[in-house]
């Protein structure tokens, strides 16, 4: 695929299903490139490969966060967190899109954008925030007939500084700031006495470079702004008050409470009926944390309570602490190595339990007892395993304690270091030679930094150990200094190889470094070109210890190509590790990298977990009710040398229930920054979220956009079961994008075991709804699978009628290379309803999946890349037959259709 103009299309309304591949399928849309990074869009054309045609993406560049979400006029305003000048984060500015159904979206210029010095270093940033309108000019900043749009967002201050208003700012600072409007939004002026908040509350002044994301909002009751930020790394919420929005005064903090693993963030308060009984009202505080969600990475949590003006408590049931469930222990690490009786190997034999710290080591918490399995020894060099005796299942769930380095299982990774059969690809292909052997002197062109550069033995510098690599010598680009640059990462430059021939299906090669994939601005990365094009891309791990990463290069057998090895970022981990490139016949297996504990039942693992980057360990539950009488064992494996290469496990339970953390607004991977718009008509509550995950943002294969929002949802709170819950719902005009149904069940079926509906059907499509009721009976599974390719390609929806678990798939989903956790399922727990029926609304986009399910109390929203051509829909049943009671399907026309 290259990277140059792309061509303007008008959308046809009568887009995206069946016939829609002839438009979506190779929407690439661009023009050769000779060498990648060729990053030259003007304008989308919307049809680019995996651009969402449901939710709204910038026409080009990095997003994140929605900021400023407000009603005002007959338009809903949505701000987000933007960089104007590339496709990864930085220059953080506020971008700007209006609506009038929250549905089709028209983007606006930046509405407040980052500010740089001279040399065009940022002096200013403008982090997330809240937007109101002064309808009653309490500001003083409006003008008759002109009520003063009022956004408050965190200033960051990379560097120290005076301001112009005389007010000093250390480096790093976070501190909360105005903006106002007289033009609904158009243009922006910012207020001259800014900072208005230059630090946190008293006691927590230290906290400068952590106090971030305002949400203000209008308090009928006493006539008053209120405004909840939070202290990220304490885990609080802290609220204001004021009377004008430019001077405010602390009241009261929230926390730290349930999930707890990552920095808290976007926080929001807001206050609803509960199941639309206007005399019987609560309030939801929202805290968004990273990492610490649901499914690892980023992720959304709510609490349920009362404010009454100057403190938020949460309901008695909305506070989980981390005592231990009831259950029966299968190891809590109490005694000495010999009566536990595991099997360590490796560093980690009679090493592996700690009693809270190992020496080097810092902030180990929230363990039970005096003793946890810690495999932090000697620090993150300890590799090894640990494996339990073997256990029955007796109970429906396994809890346990978790902790430690993020690094999840890889399916089809090896423990060993495995030299793959095969030839070099070309000479010079390993690098080896001479001990001061020049790139050029292997026959690879050199470019940039890479000019008469010696070819690297291992580590250079002040860099982390390098270790992975073959032989004596590889690529790395970590050598700044040596050419007298600012530091290792400031080399930039290209390697390209000599031409060879692809004679075998597979090319297999080492990589590392940093992960910034090629196709973005800043890329460390190695390419394959064929004919000049670029058909294959690879990015390192965020790592200095090398892995192996294989190409299935069988379509071009024949051909002639080159690699590329491209450093193109001067910034942190802006470099690229880079060996030993062979022809093989078979795939190269990527060495474990993991930190993990696995889950065996006959030696296979069923389910695994790692840490989150964090030394405070959380409750993970595991479902095994269908397992109940097997036979199984606990497995720890640390194969990793790196940073946060280590993994903390404590108190691992049978138990009846799962051990409850936090209230989960979404339990996909994808929903983050969940804020709501202010000043709805009609006291309806909206909101949305940034459609992604800081695990692996930065890596999603996109271009010319990176990032979005998720589909606009309606709030409610309702009683399901005896507890309010929050519960969610596509916006009404969301309906409007319906064209004819594809396909609508006349009466109940019954779906045999092992049987599809669809399958022989002519019914598929990239973009569609589907709204059914279902009545799993007795079957074990029933589901749907979409976006079904003839490659194997799929997502499952389906409920585990064992389990009592809604679960989403994307195992099989499509590209998920960038990423080694992004292939997985994942799980929410979901009780039918008294009448046995499953009710589900499942929205399909060209690059994502969000399933509603219940009343809305349970959500899941996930990216997906599937290739363009998969538009396959089935219904399945497992174990016996399952009833659909009701089914429609429906195309759903582009958001672009005008573009």
């Amino acid at each position: 695929m290259s990277y140059g103009h792309p061509m303007k299309k008008k959308l046809s309304p009568g887009l995206i299903i069946a016939v829609s591949a002839t438009l979506l399928y190779g929407c690439d849309n661009s023009t050769n490139s000779n060498l990648p990074n060729d990053d030259k869009h003007v304008q989308s054309s919307y049809l680019e490969k995996y651009r969402p045609q449901l939710q709204y993406t910038a026409a080009k560049n990095w997003q994140n966060d929605p900021n400023g979400l407000v009603y005002y006029d007959g338009e809903y305003h949505l701000f987000y967190q933007y960089n104007p000048n590339g496709n990864g984060w930085g220059d953080m500015s506020w971008g700007h899109a209006i609506s009038t159904d929250l549905v089709h979206w028209e983007e606006l210029p930046v509405a407040l954008a980052v500010e740089k010095d001279a040399e065009g270093k940022a002096t200013q940033m403008f982090f997330s925030g809240s937007a109101v309108v002064d309808i009653d000019n309490t500001s003083g900043l409006g003008e008759p007939g002109k009520p003063a749009m009022v956004a408050m967002y965190t200033s960051y201050y990379p560097a120290s500084m005076t301001l112009a208003n005389g007010k000093t700012v250390e480096a790093g600072t976070q501190a909360q700031s105005l903006a106002y409007s007289l033009d609904k939004g158009r243009t922006w002026q910012l207020y001259a006495n800014n900072p208005v908040l230059p630090l946190p509350p008293t006691g927590y002044e230290d906290q400068f470079r952590e106090f971030r994301d305002p949400k203000m909002f209008w308090f009928e009751p006493e006539k008053k702004w209120v405004m909840v930020a939070v202290l990220a790394t304490q885990h609080k919420a802290v609220l204001y008050s004021s009377k004008n929005l430019r001077e405010w005064a602390f009241m009261s903090e929230f926390g730290p409470i349930n999930a707890t693993a990552g920095v808290w963030e976007c926080p929001d308060l807001f206050e609803l009926p509960v199941d639309g009984d206007p005399a019987n009202r609560k309030w939801v505080m929202v805290i968004n944390l990273n990492p610490g969600g649901p499914v690892g990475g980023s992720g959304s949590q709510y609490f349920v309570g009362n404010f009454n003006g100057t403190t938020f408590e949460a309901d008695d049931n909305n506070v989980f602490d981390s005592t231990p469930p009831e259950g029966a222990v299968v190891e809590n690490f109490e005694g000495d190595y010999n009566s536990l009786g595991w099997t360590a190997t490796g560093d980690l034999v009679d090493s592996y339990v700690s009693q809270g710290n190992n020496p080097g080591q810092n902030g180990v918490s929230l363990y039970q007892g005096e003793k946890l399995l810690n495999t932090f020894v000697n620090g993150d060099a300890a590799i090894g395993t640990v494996t339990s005796p073997t256990f029955k299942i007796t109970d429906n769930y396994i809890n346990l304690m978790v902790g430690g380095g993020n690094h999840p299982h890889v399916a089809d990774s090896t423990l060993k270091t495995e030299l793959p059969a095969g030839d070099l690809l070309f000479s010079g292909a390993d690098f080896e030679g001479d001990e001061k052997v020049t790139y050029s002197q292997l026959g690879w062109t050199a470019e940039g930094d890479f000019v008469n550069q010696q070819v690297a033995t291992g580590t250079i510098g002040d860099q982390q150990q390098v270790t992975g690599f073959l032989g004596s010598h590889l690529v790395n680009s970590f050598f700044g200094k040596l050419i007298n640059k600012e530091d290792g990462d400031s080399a930039i430059g290209t390697l390209t190889s000599p031409a060879f021939t692809l004679e075998k299906p597979y090319i297999n090669f080492l990589i590392g470094g940093g992960n910034n994939p090629y196709g973005k601005s800043g890329a460390t990365a190695v390419v394959l070109l064929v004919n000049g094009e670029v058909m294959r891309s690879a990015t390192g791990n965020g790592s200095e210890a090398l892995n192996w990463v294989n190409w299935d290069v069988a379509e071009y057998q024949g051909q002639q190509a080159r690699i590329a090895i491209i450093d193109d970022n001067s910034g942190g981990w802006g470099h690229i590790l880079a060996d030993h490139f062979i022809a093989s016949d078979l795939p190269a297996k990527p060495i474990s990298s993991e930190t993990t504990v696995n889950l065996l039942v006959n030696d296979n693992i069923i389910y695994s977990e790692t840490g989150s980057n964090s030394e405070a360990l959380g409750w993970r539950s595991w479902n095994v009710a269908s397992l109940k009488g097997e036979n199984a064992q606990i497995q720890v494996i640390d194969n990793n040398t790196g940073g946060w290469g280590h993994i903390l496990v404590d108190q691992i339970l049978l138990s009846d229930q799962p051990k409850q953390t936090a209230n989960w607004a979404d339990f996909g991977s994808d929903f983050y920054a969940a804020v709501s718009w202010n000043g709805a008509p009609d006291g309806k509550r909206y909101w949305a979220g940034w459609i992604s995950n800081w695990d692996y943002a930065g890596s999603v294969p996109t271009t010319p956009w990176r990032g979005g929002q998720t589909l606009v949802r309606e709030l409610k709170l309702q009683t399901v079961g005896d507890h309010v819950k929050l519960t969610q719902a596509p916006v009404e005009s969301m309906t409007s994008l319906r064209g004819k149904p594809l396909y609508q069940l006349k009466e109940e079926t019954v779906l045999s075991a092992g049987d599809t509906l669809l399958a022989d059907a002519d019914v598929q499509g990239q973009v569609y709804e589907i709204e059914a009721q279902l009545k799993p009976e007795h079957a074990t599974e029933v589901g749907f699978k979409v976006r079904k390719g003839a490659q194997g390609e799929e997502t499952l929806i389906g409920y585990d009628a064992v389990a009592g678990e809604l679960y989403l798939d994307r195992t099989k989903s499509g590209e998920s290379t960038f990423f080694s956790g992004f292939a997985a399922k994942h799980r929410a727990p979901l009780p039918l309803s008294d009448d046995g029926i499953l009710k589900l609304r499942i929205i399909v986009d060209t690059s994502s999946v969000t399933v509603f399910s219940g009343k809305g109390e349970v959500v899941l929203t996930d990216l997906i890349f599937p290739d363009p051509s998969s538009t396959g829909i089935e219904v399945y049943s497992q174990g016996n037959s399952a009833t659909i009671a009701t089914m429609t399907i429906w195309p759903l026309k582009s958001i672009w259709a005008d573009k």
